[in-house]
């Protein structure tokens, strides 16, 4: 097939995040198999107009806001030309709604969808822009297929009035580590994040949980593993805990570094209010790291309560400060949750995330060459 995405950024992307690592682990073994793949993404300082990466052509189109229109348009094009079989639109930042001009089958490929939370993301006119687009997914994607990557993205589409036969929940997966692991009870009091540091992550708040684990568990210390505009706000509410010497800002940091740290991690964090699935929380599990993280959407589809980790309502501050103390203190329950957290990682497979994916665009491209 000839695959067409529309998504904001390339995995090359400063700002690239856990949405863009999904669509490239997907579909480079897509490519590999012998599909034509191309990312149509936007425009960035230093990036090449035109690249390859695994195999997956990427052409970058416009600087936001220009992008968008200009995919639009490099969509409609390369459809009548009958270049492509399938488009598939990523539904994580401001929908393309390619339904609309598409002159081949869509295929939604929904990560999550930002709701209010985008007010508290992004300026004014930008959260609104993307609301507005998002109220009109259910109209746009009304007779075409989708497919969500947690059964809470899938809830919110249904919520929001798409029909739940028209989407697929498929799980991403993980690439497994290579790096060893010590048992969990051995390693020092780290707390690790992974992820942009964005505003809805709330990194912020695991600054505070840090100065109330601290007062109990001296050598405690927080690992921060990601980039984004919040960095300097964070350093700032760092030294206004006191906790600022307790703290390592790595910023981006390989796959492996990244393994590294949650290998001697003692316990992975994750404060968001909103996330699509959570994929850090499963590669802590696969290194036998178990998580506290607040019972939002997404996450509460990755951490099993009290098997795996913990899930703590979104603003019980002393309550998730509390479970991650616990994890620190008591051996037999880290450890407990450290198998758990090892088995379950199991099942999450990249490959088998990419069948499901070829089996979704396949049905898309045959039910159009039976219509026509």
């Amino acid at each position: 097939m000839r695959v067409l995405i529309l998504n904001e950024r390339d995995p090359e992307h400063p700002r690239a995040g856990g949405a863009e690592t999904h669509v490239h682990e997907i579909f480079h073994r897509l490519a590999a198999r012998g599909h034509a793949v191309t990312l149509c993404s936007s425009a960035f300082g230093g990036g090449a107009a035109r690249t390859e990466l695994d195999a997956v052509r990427i052409e970058r189109r416009g600087r936001l806001p220009w992008h968008y229109p200009l995919a639009a348009v490099h969509c409609a094009r390369t459809t009548r030309r009958g270049g492509i079989d399938v488009v598939v639109d990523c539904l994580n930042k401001l929908p393309y709604l390619a339904p609309l001009y598409a002159a081949t089958p869509v295929l939604g490929l929904c990560h999550h969808l930002f709701g209010s939370t985008a007010f508290r993301q992004v300026a004014p006119p930008v959260a609104a822009a993307v609301w507005l687009a998002e109220r009109a997914v259910p109209r746009v994607f009304r007779k075409s297929r989708l497919v969500a990557i947690s059964e809470s993205t899938r809830d919110d589409l249904v919520t929001r009035g798409l029909s739940a036969d028209a989407i697929e929940v498929q799980h991403p997966g993980i690439r497994r580590p290579e790096t060893r692991a010590e048992p969990v009870s051995r390693r020092e009091p780290w707390l690790v994040y992974v992820g942009r540091l964005e505003a809805y992550k709330r990194v912020d708040w695991l600054l505070e949980v840090l100065a109330r684990v601290a007062a109990r568990v001296p050598d405690a210390r927080l690992a921060v593993l990601g980039r984004g505009r919040e960095a300097p706000r964070l350093a700032r509410r760092a030294r206004e805990l006191g906790v600022a010497e307790r703290v390592h800002f790595a910023g981006y940091v390989s796959d492996a570094e990244r393994d590294g740290w949650l290998a001697r991690a003692r316990v992975c964090v994750c404060a968001s209010t909103k996330e699509g699935f959570g994929l850090s929380v499963i590669e802590a599990n696969a290194l036998g790291t178990p998580n506290v993280a607040t019972a939002a959407p997404g996450l509460r589809d990755t951490v099993r309560h009290d098997e795996t980790g913990f899930l703590v309502p979104a603003e019980d501050l002393a309550g998730f400060a509390a479970r991650v103390e616990s994890l620190l203190c008591d051996d037999a329950l880290a450890e407990r949750l450290s198998r758990a957290s090892l088995e379950w990682s199991q099942r999450f497979d990249w490959e088998r995330t990419a069948d499901a994916m070829e089996r979704s665009l396949e049905a898309v491209a045959g039910s159009a060459a039976a219509a026509a």
